[in-house]
């Protein structure tokens, strides 16, 4: 339940914030409140926060261009820290593969849903 709420709270920093992704973050304070308590759940599921971000990804397995650039960047962000830190041939050629990886999953395998 913790870790639902911290994810929950940083969801919604996301919304404010342009570098934290939203629907991530929600989507993980969901699986947590699911394992936690169906009170929660239920509860959760009936936000505003939950309905606005997550329930058309949910339900459609799909997002819309802007929610994918926004979730790439974040991550390419975070990714690019240990590529810069670290000086292995190696492990930037993983880092390499994670982002090229990504890129071709959310804009292959999850559906583009037009924006609202």
């Amino acid at each position: 339940m913790l870790f639902g709420f911290l994810f929950m709270g940083l969801g919604m920093l996301g919304v404010i914030l342009p570098l934290l992704p939203t629907t991530p973050l929600l989507l993980l304070a969901l699986f947590f409140f699911v394992k936690g308590s169906e009170q929660f759940e239920i509860w959760f599921k009936e936000t505003n926060l939950y309905k606005k971000h997550l329930e058309g990804f949910v339900r459609e397995k799909a997002m819309t261009l802007k929610q994918k650039i926004t979730i790439n960047l974040f991550a390419d962000v975070m990714i690019a820290i240990p590529f810069i830190i670290l000086d292995n041939l190696w492990i930037r050629l993983l880092l390499l593969g994670v982002v090229g990886y990504k890129y071709y999953y959310f804009f292959t395998k999850i559906k583009t849903r037009p924006s609202k």
